[in-house]
């Protein structure tokens, strides 16, 4: 059993926009879509679609926003027993007016889970699981660092492997943030960009020291079309390419690049066919608008990763 735990949000996602009409204008666009994403309640519905076992913990508003989520990942056959549901504050969502290119500038409401704290979380439950994932790092004030620590260090206790990926916003704590999370961390999977700004270095290698140094078992970096990069202590870097897509919306690719990752490591795989499951995922879901797009199953995952182009890496 995984257990995704972190950032659920409500996407609301319009196809393609080039500029924001002046005054009451109108502009027409080719989609408009909602999804349950963040990197918590993306990466759990595409875990499900890969076949897992998964139980979601995080915060929503008692509000139709959060009724929506919970509904929605019940179908993928998640279990949401966990979610609690708060009711000063709304469901966390973002408008996602997504460019020709596959960007998506965001615009953000913290909401429940701002207020998603330590007390929020079942330990019984984090016990119990095989693998528990971590997503929302940065957006979660009063879960970030020592609580985080706390449920992660309860799970490692357990026998549970772990990760984390994070919605990183400039801030002068990032660090200090992390410190204490970071020594029960299996997987640090962020993308590399992120990691960079956090570490104040360009060069990956430095990257990848300054976050080992930090305590992380191994760093997993994304890097777009790059692929990404694997790293541990007293181990070469791994470098596995990204798949060739057609690019619609970037929307939930780490999410789905962690789903898939984590698939592989429930299954024993060694970390490049993790890896290689990984980046099956975000490139079937950058496919599609939202970031639930893409993913169908294990099945057809597994043979897009076996049969699909990759692309060369730099």
């Amino acid at each position: 059993m995984i257990v995704s735990l972190g950032v659920h949000i409500l996407d609301v996602l319009g196809r393609y926009v080039t500029d924001i009409p002046y005054g009451q204008n109108l502009a027409i666009l080719d989609e408009i879509r909602m999804t349950v994403a963040g990197t918590a309640a993306g990466t759990s519905v595409d875990l499900a679609k890969l076949g897992n076992e998964v139980v979601a913990i995080g915060a929503v508003g008692n509000d139709e926003a959060g009724t929506f989520v919970i509904d929605t990942m019940n179908r993928y056959g998640i279990d949401t027993a966990c979610l609690v549901r708060k009711h000063s504050v709304q469901t966390s969502a973002s408008m996602l007016p997504i460019r020709p290119n596959g960007e998506r500038p965001a615009l953000h409401v913290l909401g429940a889970n701002a207020e998603f704290a330590l007390d929020d979380v079942p330990m019984t439950r984090i016990a119990q699981a095989d693998h528990v994932h971590l997503g929302g790092t940065f957006v979660m004030p009063k879960f970030d660092g020592e609580p985080s620590a706390v449920v992660l260090e309860h799970a490692k206790k357990n026998g549970a492997t772990t990760s984390l990926d994070m919605l990183a916003i400039p801030r002068e704590d990032m660090v200090s943030v992390l410190k204490p999370v970071l020594p029960y961390v299996d997987f640090f999977m962020p993308g590399l960009d992120e990691a960079a700004m956090i570490s104040g270095f360009s060069n990956r290698a430095d990257i990848v020291s300054f976050f080992l140094d930090l305590g992380a078992s191994h760093t997993v970096f994304t890097m777009g079309a790059d692929g990404c990069s694997i790293a541990g202590s007293g181990m070469p870097e791994i470098r596995v390419p990204a798949y060739k897509a057609n690019v619609v919306d970037s929307t939930g690719c780490g999410d789905a690049f962690c789903a898939g990752f984590i698939t592989g490591l429930q299954k024993g795989w060694d970390l490049v066919e993790c890896a290689r499951l990984g980046a099956a995922s975000g490139a079937l879901v950058v496919s599609g608008l939202g970031s639930d797009a893409g993913i169908v199953d294990f099945d057809s995952t597994l043979s897009f990763m076996r049969t699909a182009e990759m692309l060369p890496m730099s």
